[in-house]
């Protein structure tokens, strides 16, 4: 098997900490591209341990402007 395993996020709710700790990551980022870039008003509705707090930790990295975290994912590129 060439390449390392990351590591589960289980338990994990921070952006930063699962790039800063090389766990795995599921990019999502273009879906969280088209929620911010059409300008709405959006409610966060999922169950229970479904990734709201990991979607909203991303958006609030994102309006920071860190964007080193978020390179090799889909939105790295459109933030400027």
């Amino acid at each position: 098997m060439s390449g390392i395993l990351k590591k589960l996020p289980i338990g994990k709710q921070r952006f930063a900490d699962l790039i800063n700790e090389n766990y795995l990551y599921i990019d999502k980022t273009e879906y969280i591209y088209k929620l911010i870039s059409r300008g709405s008003v959006y409610f966060l509705s999922r169950p229970r341990r479904f990734g709201k707090s990991l979607t909203v930790s991303s958006l609030e990295e994102i309006f920071k402007g860190n964007k080193e975290l978020f390179k090799g994912l889909y939105i790295y590129d459109k933030l400027d």
